[in-house]
């Protein structure tokens, strides 16, 4: 049996030497890639906001804890690993007022993997219309709102790697004009032990891209200026271009600790690759005291160019009221000069 073990153990420093490999690969580009950011190109920006407070709380270091519901945002792979019938309501004070909801429900099938939906609603509330001709208003009032509807499935292949993938339809509505399009995630997560290190990865928001249509995009025209007498409003419409989605790749490592049977730790790290903006890593640290009261803290978005997000405090709460378990977290998150962002989630098991 010695044989076995040790070729287990140097499979597994294969493993940590190349998800090590992975995460400075990353963070390694080129400073001229770096520098060509294409910050505000993409449509659907709300996709990348994350609802979960208990792992915004860990610096939004997600991709790699494979443990409920709150987890399929970063990484569908783990639905695999959902035994129990659950639901989460995620709610987000974020910048101005706007009004972020999330919702997300999952039905484990046994040894066929578990499946699960998810509705995402971003609303601005409604804004008074201004131009240079009305910079105190005209007396109308328009909203921005955001919605995606998602359906996925996850599953275990064996007892250290599962799988998932998760399809998402959303529609980006601004004022009468909305474009829409479908994107997909997918991810894996491998556990080296039960109770060990774990390293997931992710591709999500990958899709095609889509352009505004609707009725503040048609116009009158005159054909033709330097003619008197023929039809100086004849109706038209501006066409515009397509914007891709925001796709983000992640990979990351998580690792539980029992320092005692009443304390377990996990800390957890991951990088980013987006479409969008530099590359950047996050990280954080959970402390839980006997599965009922946990305390955290992260830091998300470092090396990133120009950012305002940093420091990640949160602390939840779990318990159980007849058949039904409860966790209630709680997340505060530094934006720099827009202030602190405050998540709240419930989730329900039974």
């Amino acid at each position: 049996m010695s044989p076995r073990r040790g070729g287990t153990v140097r499979g597994s420093g294969w493993i940590l030497a190349a998800c090590a490999a992975a995460l400075a690969g990353t963070l390694s580009l080129p400073s001229g890639a770096a520098a060509q950011s294409k910050t505000g190109t993409t449509l659907g920006q709300f996709l990348l906001i994350e609802p979960s407070a208990r792992l915004a709380a860990l610096g939004n270091a997600g991709v790699a804890i494979a443990e409920g519901l709150e987890g399929v945002y970063y990484n569908p792979a783990t639905a695999g690993r959902i035994s129990r019938r659950e639901i989460e309501f995620a709610h987000i004070d974020w910048f101005a007022g706007i009004r972020y909801d999330y919702v997300a429900a999952a039905i484990p099938f046994g040894v066929w993997g578990t499946g699960f939906a998810s509705v995402t609603s971003l609303n601005s509330g409604e804004i008074d219309v201004r131009t240079v001709n009305q910079p105190l208003g005209t007396g109308e009032r328009y909203s921005v709102s955001d919605l995606a509807l998602g359906l996925g499935y996850g599953r275990a292949l064996t007892d250290r790697f599962s799988t998932g993938l998760h399809i998402k339809y959303l529609q980006e509505t601004v004022w009468h004009s909305s474009a829409r399009t479908v994107a997909f995630d997918v991810g894996t997560i491998y556990r080296i032990r039960p109770n060990g290190l774990q390293i997931g990865s992710s591709l999500s928001n990958f899709g095609t891209g889509a352009a505004y249509d609707g009725r503040d995009l048609r116009i009158t025209y005159d054909n033709d200026p330097t003619r008197y007498g023929d039809n100086g409003a004849l109706p038209g419409e501006r066409f515009a271009q397509d914007f891709p989605v925001p796709v983000l790749f992640r990979v990351g490592v998580a690792m539980p600790w029992r320092p005692s049977a009443d304390w377990r730790i996990w800390t957890t790290a991951e990088a980013m690759h987006p479409n969008d903006n530099s590359e950047s890593m996050s990280g954080g640290v959970e402390a839980s005291f006997r599965e009922f009261v946990a305390v955290r803290a992260g830091y998300q978005s470092l090396f990133k160019q120009d950012s305002e997000e940093g420091l990640t405090l949160g602390t939840g709460l779990r318990g159980a009221i007849e058949t039904f378990d409860y966790r209630i977290d709680y997340a505060w998150a530094d934006h720099g000069r827009l202030g602190g962002v405050h998540r709240l989630t419930m989730s329900l098991l039974y």
